[in-house]
């Protein structure tokens, strides 16, 4: 019988599909984070919501804040669903963030957290809020690719 896997890193238990919408995103970053054992467990049934966190410095600590992580009804030691989590990052690690962090209109935004090893893992990015235009644009330019899509598969259907 096959070992069972704690975990890969190519299946994201939270994604925070809104973050490419809303932002540019630019570089990213691995961090760690810390969690009480009843937000393991939530993580490990696969609830929590990353659209409202957002990452923030304070001297050499790194908070996600805003994250959701429900409590579940039969855990025994319940937890505040939206307390600032501690990020783990090494040093160098922290002083790159926070130099990207200090540029007029950026901000650090979480897009995946995953499962590593049996440990958990968080996807940061440096992001720049998008403006109303663009968009519009990307919403124009994933219909045109739809409709793309669309006529070739007609096209494909019309010569069988």
């Amino acid at each position: 019988m096959a070992k069972p896997t704690k975990g890969d890193a190519s299946q994201p238990v939270l994604q925070n599909r809104r973050a490419s919408f809303t932002y540019e995103l630019g570089e990213r970053y691995e961090a760690g984070i810390a969690l009480v054992g009843s937000e393991v467990k939530t993580l490990r049934a696969g609830s929590g919501d990353l659209t409202d966190g957002w990452v923030d410095i304070e001297g050499p600590i790194v908070w996600l804040k805003g994250m959701f992580l429900p409590q579940l009804a039969h855990a025994a030691f319940g937890h505040d669903p939206r307390r600032a989590r501690r990020l783990l990052l090494r040093g160098p690690e922290i002083d790159r963030l926070r130099k990207a962090l200090t540029g007029k209109g950026m901000t650090g935004v979480p897009t995946r957290l995953y499962w590593k090893n049996g440990r958990a893992k968080i996807e940061i990015a440096v992001a720049r809020g998008k403006h109303a235009a663009d968009k519009r644009h990307a919403i124009r330019e994933r219909e045109m690719d739809r409709e793309a899509r669309a006529d070739i598969s007609l096209a494909r259907k019309g010569r069988d």
